[in-house]
């Protein structure tokens, strides 16, 4: 348990980012799922564009590695050039 008012805080503070970091998170990968069951090329590279600036914010804030991102989009990319 804390015991200074600034403990307290933080530990508000943590719960408030850690609830929003698991929203940004989870909305991230309900989007690259919408993603990966596209099969008009059209349609995947314009959700490509909202998924990458997506998983940009998420990389930028330290919710997921950089590296992570950068093989997430480079996979998406893949996908997306593959549809016909």
């Amino acid at each position: 348990m804390a015991n200074h008012k600034s403990a307290e805080k933080r530990i508000r503070a943590n719960d408030a980012k850690r609830v929003r970091n698991r929203y940004q998170h989870k909305t991230t990968r309900t989007f690259v799922k919408k993603l990966k069951g596209t099969t008009v090329k059209s349609e995947a590279s314009a959700l490509l564009k909202e998924v990458s600036a997506m998983i940009d914010k998420l990389a930028k804030k330290n919710i997921i590695h950089w590296k992570k991102a950068a093989n997430q989009k480079s996979k998406l990319a893949k996908f997306v050039n593959k549809l016909a």
